[in-house]
Parts: C-alpha cells; sequence; structure tokens
C-alpha cells in the first residue's frame, strides 16, 4: 500500500523507444476519455520570475476516472537560456498519486514524457486533418529544438511519407542538426530554408519555437487545405486566425495565455472562429473545411502526461525497472 518508486528518464527513453506508437494510442485515448468528462484538467500555475521573467516553472494537476484511475502533477521548468549552454530548455517530473488514498506512489522524470506526448498530440492531429492519410507532399519545421526533434521522430514512428521535408530555424546550425537527426529515416528530399518565407507554403507547417508573440505576419497567405501544427501557440498573427479552420485539444485551456487564438478572441470579442476539438473529429462530429487552411492548436494538458506516465510506470514495474524505495514515508499508521 505505501510503495514509492522512482522511474529515471533513461528508463523513460527506453520504453518510449521500444513502442513509440503506443505514445500515440495513449494520447487519442486521453482525448476521448476528457471528451466525455472522465478528466479532471485544472488551468496550470505560473511560477515566474520577475529578475528574469523568461524562466518558469509551470504546475499542471490532473486527474483521470477512467479505466485507469489516477490523479497527479507535472512540475516543469522552461529556462530558455539553457540551450545557450548546450543542454535542454525544459525539465521535470511526474507525481502519481493514489486514487482511493491519495499517497504518492511513484516519481518520474517527465521532460521525455512531456515531449512524447506533445509530438503524439501533433501527429494525430496531423492524421486527421489530412483525412487520415500519412502522404503527404511537404512538412516543413519552424524551430528545431527538443520538441521538433521528438515531433520528427513521432512521424518517423508512425510512417509517414513525405516528398519534401523543410527545415527552419533563426540558428542555421538548429536546423541543419535536425535534418541530420531525421536523415534518411524520414523520406523526402531535404531542404534547410534561409528565411521563413521559404518554408511557409509547405502541405504541413509545425510550429514548435518558443516564441512569446506572433511573428508570422497577418499578411501571410495560408492556403486551402494547408496544416498548421500550431504547437508553440504564439506564432501566427490572430488574423490568420480568423482565416482558418481552427481545431483544438479542449478549447478553453487554450484560449488563455495569450497564445494565438487568445489574442483572436480579444480582438473580436466572441469564438466564432472555433469550430471543434481533436476528439469530436475522431469521434466523427465535425468535418474540416477545406475550403480553408486548418489550425490545430493543441495547449497540452496535464491529463496527457498522466496518462501516459501512469502507462509507463506500470510497464517499468512489470519489467522490474523501477526503483523502489523502501520506507519513502515515515509515518504509515496514525497512532
Amino acid at each position: 500500500m505505501f510503495s514509492f518508486n522512482v522511474v529515471t528518464g533513461c528508463t523513460i527513453k527506453t520504453l518510449l523507444c521500444a513502442d513509440p506508437r503506443s505514445v500515440i494510442e495513449c494520447v487519442k485515448a486521453a482525448y476521448i476519455d476528457h471528451h466525455y468528462g472522465k478528466t479532471i484538467n485544472p488551468d496550470s500555475y505560473f511560477l515566474r520570475f520577475p529578475d528574469n521573467p523568461d524562466n518558469r516553472i509551470i504546475a499542471l494537476p490532473a486527474a483521470i476516472n477512467a479505466e485507469e484511475k489516477v490523479s497527479g502533477l507535472k512540475w516543469i521548468s522552461s529556462f530558455p537560456a539553457n540551450i545557450q549552454s548546450g543542454i535542454p530548455r525544459a525539465s521535470a517530473v511526474l507525481i502519481l498519486n493514489d486514487h482511493e488514498t491519495g499517497y504518492p506512489f511513484a516519481c518520474l522524470e517527465a521532460s521525455l514524457i512531456s515531449a512524447a506526448r506533445t509530438a503524439a498530440s501533433a501527429v494525430l492531429g496531423a492524421y486527421w486533418l489530412n483525412g487520415q492519410s500519412k502522404r503527404v507532399g511537404s512538412i516543413a519545421f519552424i524551430g528545431a529544438g527538443v520538441i521538433a526533434r521528438n515531433i520528427a521522430d513521432m512521424f518517423i514512428a508512425d510512417d509517414w511519407s513525405p516528398n519534401e521535408i523543410l527545415f527552419y530555424d533563426q540558428d542555421p546550425a538548429y536546423g541543419v542538426a535536425l535534418q541530420q537527426h531525421v536523415g534518411e529515416k524520414l523520406s523526402g528530399k531535404k531542404t534547410i530554408a534561409n528565411e521563413l518565407e521559404q518554408v511557409l507554403h509547405a502541405d504541413i507547417l509545425v510550429f514548435a519555437t518558443s516564441a512569446g508573440t506572433p511573428y508570422v505576419p497577418a499578411s501571410t497567405e495560408l492556403a486551402p487545405g494547408q496544416i498548421v501544427l500550431n504547437i508553440s501557440l504564439r506564432d501566427v498573427a490572430p488574423e490568420l486566425i480568423f482565416q482558418a479552420w481552427n481545431l483544438f485539444d479542449d478549447v478553453e485551456h487554450c484560449l488563455k495565455a495569450n497564445t494565438s487564438p487568445h489574442l483572436a478572441e480579444q480582438r473580436c470579442g466572441d469564438r466564432h472562429f472555433v469550430h471543434g476539438t481533436l476528439a469530436e473529429l475522431m469521434l466523427g462530429h465535425i468535418t474540416p473545411d477545406k475550403s480553408k487552411p486548418s489550425i490545430y492548436s493543441p495547449f497540452g494538458m496535464g491529463m496527457l502526461d498522466l496518462a501516459l506516465g501512469k502507462q509507463l510506470h506500470d510497464q517499468a514495474v512489470a519489467k522490474g525497472l523501477a526503483l523502489a524505495i523502501p520506507q519513502f514515508f515515515g509515518e504509515t499508521k496514525r497512532w
């Protein structure tokens, strides 16, 4: 009853690499559970630092009350200057709590979990917006960091077949690094772009940057049927949101914190540009308007980390890879 396990990043990486497609299925199931009200997903809580406003640590509490019942908290930091030292921007832990007693029973390294569920959400959205097809003319990655790498890996694991892949980053070296990482694992011609405008024509645009305010101008012409994976949420001008068919993972969560859709709401004062959620699309309740570009804006909810974290914890325990911490709790009796 009072067991406590630690699952290290090395173990998480091993499990994720062994079966990356299961992450997509886990995320899909979590979105469906969320749609049917089987999750609790409060707002995220931000710890900010007045002396360094670029840095933040975010708490994402959540609970799942489906077949798997579990609660927990992801505690994830974002310190952008880390990349200047060659270390990842984000680091995280995930705490899992027992549904019956509330006692925590595990701590998992969660930056890999967070990146994997983000990538799975992106590829799942692309698949359903692309008519449930994995063939596409071109995919462009705008931003070539850890999240872009994970999304590229998920496209690879899910057997996508683009004819061309384009890479753009403000630091050209990062674009080259992502191109080299992808190599021949993803089919298609590989192109490094020197300017943002060179990639905006791609059939699928993957925005995976750390931008705080929109830089893709309102004058940008997105094509009918073009798919925009708005993963970093703050890249495109709100005017582009108005022109698109807009899909979300959760509308209320995404229309906060000055995301591009939130700026659009502030600009017009209503939500006429909201067309539905990914769960509604997967359940057949809505259909994309192919006369418009589609923009998918997934806020990235804590319940996704919780669902994937619980799955990975159980796998680690079953395989003898979890580290048990005896007597973690100092008192297990009231008297």
